[in-house]
């Protein structure tokens, strides 16, 4: 079987597959973004497509108010009886929830609350006698002991009501890395396997792997633990970890995992955030045998979105669902945004974004402001890391202003034109220079450029590093797209060009 990795690119991190009738559907944590928890299907476990989304509102995960780096985290996607699961925390929001559908591409349930379990990454399974187990990181994330870890846990629980049929009890948390969390329940052959992520999703990432006789325990460690990882080495992909089996179209074991591709001089900023990968797993006496995770992207893809075409489900807004702020009907054949004051250091600014997938990428859009309106095109982490590029239309002078925002600090640079229309870009370009040298050691530069009386100016050149996962730190990855502040702001289509370099 041939592995592309990533197998799915840009932030989708938390991936947890399932396999039914020949299909695999895989779905990623998406936090504050709406629609949430992504599922995509695969005949051949290479190609990915998206046919929907668990959570299509704000409501069904309570996100309008969750803080940023919660949200909904680590999704576990399961089948039974001809019932697809989700079981996920959403952290902040309404808790641990599971979520049912009989077609993986929706709709799904408005979800039922297990008020029982607090913690984090949940798993489903059904033991020996159909009971449901769910096993799941004792991570405490609301009140007075916030941040408090009780170790990996597990309950039995109605899925009817959602209640726990008994109190929770510790069965296994790992070897001694710490932040024990993201478990697998699994049955194969005459064993119960307990698969757990720890050592943190950072550089210490790795899978640990235990079993049992009995589903609830007690479970003996592999002797190979952590069985993945790739902490200590140069490997082109990082912190791989937070993973799930699934079997191969040729009869085999594959684990679906996140991980990180670090760039720079010392490899030490991530752009992209954590991303899906995949890697070949085999038995050796009953253990599980995991190969490191190569590196082997796909061709790079550009595309150009006509906006007359709608919008795709690759679109994601923030804490609010993408249909309460498109307008395609005020200017036909371009997308319109009505600003409502919010910049994009608001929780719930007017923007519609996607996944950048490519290290290496410019995307843009060509817009029209109206009198006294203002918005334009970002790059965004959360609402303290973003670039952006914003035009604002005042007395027949448009001003375009570049903005690179990191906490406590933002940084602008102007330019003017009398053109209501203009065109902007961002660019994702390579370090350059001697590895070890000033311009080496980041991830990458991004050229922020406006388009003014048909001449390109570059109006900044700002260092990528604050824009990656080891520096912003809020578990998701870049997202590209436009936004508006105040009035009404037109775009006409959106570019994206990418490269593998």
């Amino acid at each position: 079987m041939k592995l592309v990795n990533p197998l799915v690119a840009g932030f989708n991190p938390d991936p947890s597959i399932v396999l039914v009738d020949g299909v695999y559907y895989l779905s990623t944590s998406t936090f504050e973004y709406v629609p949430g928890l992504p599922i995509y299907s695969s005949t051949d476990l290479e190609s990915f497509a998206l046919i929907g989304h668990v959570l299509t509102t704000p409501e069904q995960g309570g996100l309008e108010g969750v803080p940023t780096g919660l949200g909904v985290w680590a999704p576990t996607i399961r089948h039974r009886n001809g019932t697809f699961y989700v079981i996920v925390t959403i952290a902040g929001g309404r808790g641990c929830m599971l979520f049912t559908a009989t077609d993986p591409a929706g709709p799904w349930s408005e979800g039922l609350l297990l008020a029982g379990i607090e913690g984090i990454d949940p798993d489903l399974a059904w033991d020996d006698d159909g009971i449901a187990l769910v096993t799941y990181s004792g991570l405490i994330v609301s009140g007075p002991e916030f941040g408090k870890h009780l170790g990996i846990l597990q309950v039995a629980v109605d899925l009817e009501t959602g209640e726990n049929l008994e109190e929770p009890r510790s069965i296994w948390s790992g070897v001694g890395g710490q932040f024990p969390e993201a478990p697998h329940l699994y049955m194969r052959g005459a064993w119960w396997y307990l698969m757990i992520a720890e050592g943190g999703t950072e550089r210490g990432h790795g899978e640990s792997m235990a079993r049992s006789e009995n589903a609830r325990g007690p479970f003996v460690a592999g002797p190979n633990n952590p069985f993945l990882s790739a902490r200590s080495t140069q490997r082109p992909v990082q912190n791989t970890g937070h993973g799930d089996l699934v079997d191969t179209p040729d009869g085999g074991t594959a684990m679906i995992l996140l991980g990180v591709r670090p760039r720079g001089g010392t490899r030490a900023f991530s752009a992209l955030g954590r991303e899906t990968f995949i890697t070949s797993v085999t038995w050796e006496d009953g253990w599980p045998v995991a190969e490191p995770v190569q590196l082997a992207p796909r061709d790079a893809v550009s595309y150009d979105i006509d906006f007359a075409e709608g919008i795709d489900g690759g679109w994601m807004a923030i804490r609010r669902a993408p249909a309460s702020i498109v307008d395609l009907k005020t200017t036909p054949g371009s997308l319109s945004l009505e600003g409502e004051g919010r910049d994009l250091d608001d929780p719930a600014p007017v923007f519609l974004g996607r996944r950048q997938e490519h290290q290496t990428a410019t995307f843009g859009s060509t817009l029209t402001t109206r009198e006294g309106a203002s918005g334009g095109i970002a790059v965004r982490y959360d609402e303290q890391a973003v670039y952006s590029i914003l035009a604002s239309r005042s007395g027949g002078v448009t001003t375009i202003t570049a903005r690179a925002a990191i906490p406590t600090i933002l940084q602008t640079w102007s330019t003017e034109t009398a053109a209501d229309t203009v065109e902007l870009r961002i660019a994702s370009v390579p370090p350059a220079g001697a590895a070890f040298g000033p311009d080496g050691m980041t991830s990458d530069f991004l050229h922020l450029i406006a388009v003014v009386d048909g001449e390109e100016q570059l109006l900044a050149r700002v260092d990528g590093r604050s824009l990656s996962a080891e520096v912003a730190a809020s578990f998701t990855g870049r997202v590209i797209g436009v936004f508006a502040v105040t009035g009404t702001v037109s775009f006409a289509g959106f570019s994206y060009a990418a490269s593998n370099d």
